[in-house]
C-alpha cells in the first residue's frame, strides 16, 4: 500500500505518465508541458524541472496536488509527506526549489517547517496550502518568506501553475485572499493621521522666516549657515521649530505650509 507519509520521486518523466489518468481523480490534473507553449528563458523546462516538497497532513488534499504537479513535465515532485516530522526529514534528504506546506500539521506548525525550510535553502520558495484565511497567519507565512498563499476550496487554478509563477519571480495568491488584503490595506491607510494643517496662529520669528524663504531658493543647511553668519546646527535647530510650529515633516511641506499662511 502507498505510504502516506512519504513518496520519493526520482523520474519525474515516468511518475508523470503513470500517474496521468485524468480521469482517476475527477479530471483534476494539468495539461501536460507538451501541450503548452513554454519560453525557454523562464524556469521549469522539461530537461531541468521544477523540485517540488509536498506537506499537507490531508492525504485527500495531498493526493490532489501530487496529481496535479505530476501532470506537467515541467515539475518534479521530490517527495511528499502528511507530518512535521517527515517533512523536515524531507528537508534534510533531497534538494528542492519549492515547499508547498499546510500551516496546521498534526504534530506541529508549518511556519516551524518554513522557517527550517529557509535556513536549509535560503533560495527556496514557499507556497502555504491552507484552510485558514486568517489575515495574521498570512501575513506572517509572507514575514516568513512565502511567495505564494493557496486557500483549499477557493484556489481554482492549477497548483502547477502556482509553482511555475513563483519560481519565476511572481506570487501565488488566492484571488479571494488577495483582495481581503488589498481591504485590509486600504483600511490601515485610511487609519493612519493624516498630515495635520498649519495653525493658523502659527507665527514665526524673523530668523526662522529668514531660513525658510533661504530653504524655498534652494539652499542646504551649510549654505543658509553661511549666509546668515551661524552655525550649521542653529540653521537645523531654527528648522526643527518651524516644522514644529507648521506640524511639516520635511522642508517642502514647510515652504508650502508657510507660503499658504502668507508666513514667507
Amino acid at each position: 500500500m502507498e505510504s502516506d507519509l512519504e513518496i520519493s520521486l526520482t523520474d519525474s518523466s515516468n511518475s508523470a505518465r503513470k500517474y496521468n489518468n485524468p480521469g482517476q481523480f475527477g479530471g483534476l490534473l494539468s495539461p501536460s508541458a507538451d501541450t503548452l507553449p513554454w519560453p525557454d528563458f523562464l524556469t521549469g523546462q522539461q530537461t531541468k524541472p521544477v523540485r517540488v516538497l509536498l506537506v499537507d497532513d490531508d492525504p485527500f488534499v495531498r493526493r490532489v496536488i501530487a496529481q496535479e504537479l505530476l501532470g506537467d513535465l515541467r515539475i518534479q515532485l521530490e517527495g511528499q509527506a502528511g507530518t512535521l516530522r517527515e517533512g523536515r526529514r524531507l528537508l534534510m534528504q533531497h534538494e528542492f526549489d519549492v515547499l508547498m506546506v499546510d500551516i496546521r500539521l498534526g504534530d506541529g506548525s508549518g511556519f516551524e517547517l518554513i522557517e527550517e525550510a529557509k535556513r536549509h535553502r535560503s533560495a527556496a520558495e514557499i507556497i502555504v496550502i491552507s484552510a485558514l484565511e486568517d489575515e495574521p497567519q498570512v501575513l506572517h507565512a509572507f514575514e516568513l518568506g512565502a511567495s505564494g498563499y493557496l486557500v483549499k476550496n477557493a484556489w481554482f487554478q492549477s497548483y502547477a501553475q502556482a509553482v511555475l509563477q513563483v519560481v519565476n519571480g511572481g506570487a501565488a495568491i488566492t484571488p479571494r485572499l488577495a483582495r481581503r488584503l488589498l481591504v485590509h490595506l486600504d483600511h490601515k491607510r485610511s487609519n493612519v493621521n493624516p498630515v495635520r494643517p498649519p495653525d493658523s496662529k502659527a507665527t514665526l520669528s524673523a530668523r526662522e522666516r529668514e531660513v525658510l524663504r533661504l530653504v524655498a531658493t534652494g539652499y542646504v543647511t551649510e549654505e543658509i549657515a553661511l549666509q546668515l553668519t551661524i552655525s550649521a546646527q542653529t540653521v537645523n535647530a531654527h528648522v526643527k521649530n518651524i516644522y514644529r510650529k507648521l506640524h511639516a515633516h520635511t522642508r517642502a511641506q514647510a515652504v508650502s505650509f508657510a507660503s499658504h499662511r502668507g508666513l514667507l
